[in-house]
């Protein structure tokens, strides 16, 4: 569709249309690219807690200019962790895939992260590592 050069009433508004045109190259170079990252931080245990510090996570990578995904957040608003660990971790697997980054978070590594670790390994995607205070650890 683009931008108009004409006014609403018709006229020829070149002022407006250069503006105009202005701005939304600029919110294209600004918002052009985004890695898709993936969150991988506990779930077990303190649900509550390990949920808003994955949120926390997720923050901080929207922050530094990536896409976070973030399966343990969105996949227990509608699945049980109990009933449907499985199937979640299958989705949780096929989502990884898509990401450009795996973003390992705190020094808990739980079974779940474990088995997204490894497959991140076995594909060779890059592998990047966290405290729990969003400071990259390069140890």
């Amino acid at each position: 569709m683009g931008i108009n050069k004409f006014n609403a009433e018709g006229y020829y508004d070149p002022t407006a249309y250069e503006a105009l045109t202005k701005i939304e190259e600029n919110a294209r170079q600004t918002h052009s690219f985004r890695p898709l990252v993936y969150i991988c931080s506990p779930l077990s245990g303190d649900m509550a807690q390990n949920q808003e510090n994955a949120r926390r996570y997720c923050r901080y990578a929207v922050d530094i200019g990536c896409i976070p995904i973030a399966p343990h957040i969105y996949f227990t608003q509608f699945m049980s962790d109990e009933d449907e660990h499985d199937l979640a971790m299958f989705m949780d697997i096929v989502l990884l895939s898509k990401c450009a980054e795996l973003w390992v978070f705190g020094e808990t590594i739980s079974r779940g992260m474990a088995m997204e670790i490894e497959k991140a390994k076995r594909k060779g995607q890059p592998i990047r590592y966290f405290t729990e205070d969003c400071k990259e650890d390069n140890n």
